[in-house]
């Protein structure tokens, strides 16, 4: 695994580059992103262009022995642009224009920012794509942040109305498959159809998932756009987006079909903090981060492409409700953890810390003077651990687990919860800290992809089942977990004619009669003593239920190898349940407590310890990293 850190020249004298660049190859620093923000410095004027200074950086990493991933800066919009043509900028659900003055304020939808983002990534490429330290590109920069996927500008609309008579062909149709006769709702042409905004109360879901697949391919086309562009001046150089944690407003599996590296941006605490609605969780892990956080992620980019962390929090961030200070030793397990998912690289956002500007609070590895900051000496750790491990095999095996991930499926639980309580990312992230739970490791694939190396795959969102899922399904010939909403609704957001659970019916002959969503206050137990929240579904089966509840719902039904819950489990009752599907599959488990987590990759086998407590290994374990005694953020590898 290569380290990396993000860098702005443009932020810094030109007399501090050569000394930082010769500090980051001391610190075992090998990568270096840069270029991401910087439109007005390349471009001051529409056609001035200025890729002198650029120039200058990146021959000065080359000189120290640096790889560079360029920017491209189309995230970042110049005061000109949008002063020339304002019909770029974004438009709210509200109506209102966002205006200028931060980042993201564009319209994916704008013809024009298509054609200026085709002109400045085009020049910048073909400026920077021989240069022998670029070795990777980057297309724009977090795709969606700051909720900015969905626009309802005039572009918008005009090329929703397109979409819409693409996917559909005709008025009819789309009528019939939205329900449009419901509340007299019906369309006589393609060119009434609105943004689904400003209506008096809930809009049509079909409506408004046909506006989330339209605004997702958006991205893609955006994103396609530019990794055309690239190929074609800097051939024989990776291409990547970094894309974000607990975020799923487009479908990334999509985009990421056009890139070779699927990066992400990891910040465990802020997104404990920002998205955790969980208070014990907070309380337990508001110095380490949730201990399967990150992991969800890593293995869902993973999934997607080579797995790259282009940004790391190295200490505080700003942006969270709260921004605490990680605990000493989670800058080096957070490395180390990315390594044992199988990432290639570990990059720290960011180099020094921004003395000014919105993100001046956020840590970098160097303070503003440029004193190393405190997560160098756990850098400094990390490449002693990194040494230990060179001689040992890493290529990554499958797990023995799958866990079906669907953004549409996402959406859909987001755009009716049928409970306010009701999170499905949430549930999907339970579902996978209880395989974790039992000290087993598992893969997240898309919808569709072939599940033959597997014993155990789990649908956690599947609620459209394709034909191409069931197909592999049918195939599969281990053990299936069907969780709660699966197959519940069509592809255009409709319950079905044969009543959910629809195509998995042929699996499992069971019918979904009636759903209910519980408040927090109220739990129901099995006889078995595991207790559901939030979500439960009466069943109606010839199958026998597994168990009941006292009010004489059904729980858990399952025929050979197909089993579907039927309910949420709290994630105690989960982790127990989800044993249970582990050692049918001949899976062997080994519950390993709140928070230790074990994860093989190629020879090793990694430990980490999120606390809050210390953990022990088993001692006849020889140890390459740590020791059978686990202090909270402590690490132990050993060789399988």
């Amino acid at each position: 695994m290569k380290l990396g850190v993000c860098y702005y020249p443009e932020h810094w004298p030109e007399t501090l580059w050569a000394d930082d660049a010769k500090r980051m190859r001391e610190l075992g620093i090998t990568v270096v992103r840069v270029g991401e923000f910087a439109w007005s410095r390349l471009e001051p004027s529409r056609n001035d262009f200025q890729f002198d200074w650029l120039k200058r950086a990146v021959d000065t990493l080359h000189a120290a022995d640096l790889e560079v991933v360029m920017g491209t800066p189309t995230a970042t919009p110049p005061k000109w642009l949008i002063d020339e043509h304002p019909s770029i900028l974004a438009v709210d659900e509200q109506g209102n224009t966002k205006g200028f003055g931060s980042r993201r304020h564009y319209c994916f939808s704008s013809t024009v920012y298509r054609q200026e983002c085709e002109r400045i990534v085009s020049k910048v490429v073909q400026e920077f794509g021989e240069h022998p330290a670029v070795t990777t590109w980057q297309t724009d920069n977090e795709y969606g942040c700051h909720s900015t996927i969905v626009s309802y500008s005039s572009d918008a609309l005009v090329a929703f109305k397109a979409w819409c008579k693409n996917r559909y062909g005709t008025i009819e149709r789309l009528n019939t498959e939205w329900g449009n006769v419901f509340w007299s709702m019906e369309y006589t042409n393609f060119d009434q159809i609105p943004l689904p905004m400003l209506s008096v109360t809930e809009l049509n879901p079909a409506h408004r998932l046909a506006f989330w697949r339209f605004s997702s391919d958006q991205v893609a086309s955006f994103n396609r756009l530019q990794t055309d562009l690239i190929r074609k001046h800097s051939p024989n150089r990776d291409v990547m987006h970094n894309f974000m944690g607990n975020f799923t407003e487009f479908d990334h599996y999509d985009t990421a079909d056009d890139v070779d590296i699927a990066a992400w941006d990891n910040y465990p605490l802020g997104f404990l903090d920002r998205d955790s609605v969980n208070e014990e969780d907070q309380r337990k892990w508001f110095r380490t981060g949730h201990p399967d956080s990150s992991a969800f992620h890593h293995d869902l980019y993973r999934g997607m492409g080579r797995l790259w962390v282009i940004e790391q929090q190295p200490g505080p961030v700003n942006w969270a409700p709260h921004n605490p200070a990680p605990a000493a030793g989670m800058v080096r397990l957070w490395a180390l953890e990315a390594m044992a998912h199988g990432a290639e690289l570990m990059s720290w956002f960011r180099w020094r810390q921004m003395p000014a500007a919105q993100e001046q609070m956020h840590t970098g590895l160097l303070l503003p003077d440029g004193t190393e900051d405190e997560a160098v000496g756990e850098i400094k750790q990390l490449l002693d651990d990194l040494q230990k491990l060179t001689p040992f095999e890493y290529a990554s095996a499958e797990a023995e687990v799958a866990l079906v991930f669907d953004y549409a499926g996402d959406q859909m639980l987001r755009i009716q919860p049928q409970g306010q309580n009701y999170a499905g990312l949430e549930w999907v992230q339970q579902l996978y800290t209880a395989v974790r739970r039992n000290g087993v490791d598992i893969d997240i694939v898309k919808p569709g992809t072939a599940l033959t190396n597997y014993k155990l795959v789990i649908l956690a969102n599947s609620v459209y089942v394709s034909e191409p899922l069931e197909e592999t399904l049918s195939a599969f010939t281990g053990q299936v977990l069907i969780g709660p909403r699966c197959g519940s609704k069509t592809e255009e957001y409709s319950i079905p004619a044969g009543l959910p659970p629809d195509g998995l019916q042929k699996l499992l002959p069971l019918k979904v009669s009636r759903v209910e969503s519980l408040p927090a206050f109220y739990r129901i137990t099995t006889p078995e003593g595991l207790t559901a929240v939030r979500w439960r579904e009466k069943i109606i089966s010839e199958l026998e239920p597994q168990s009941c509840f006292s009010d004489g719902w059904g729980f858990h039904y399952s025929r050979g190898r197909f089993h579907y819950l039927n309910v949420c489990l709290d994630q105690e009752s989960l982790i127990k349940f989800v044993a249970a599907r582990l050692q049918q599959a001949g899976i062997v488990i080994n519950n390993c407590g709140e928070g230790l987590r074990i994860r093989r990759h190629g020879e090793l086998v990694f430990a980490f310890n999120f606390g809050p407590d210390e953990a022990q290994l088993d001692e006849s374990k020889s140890f390459l990293i740590g020791t059978a005694r686990l202090d909270v953020a402590g690490v132990a590898v050993w060789r399988e």
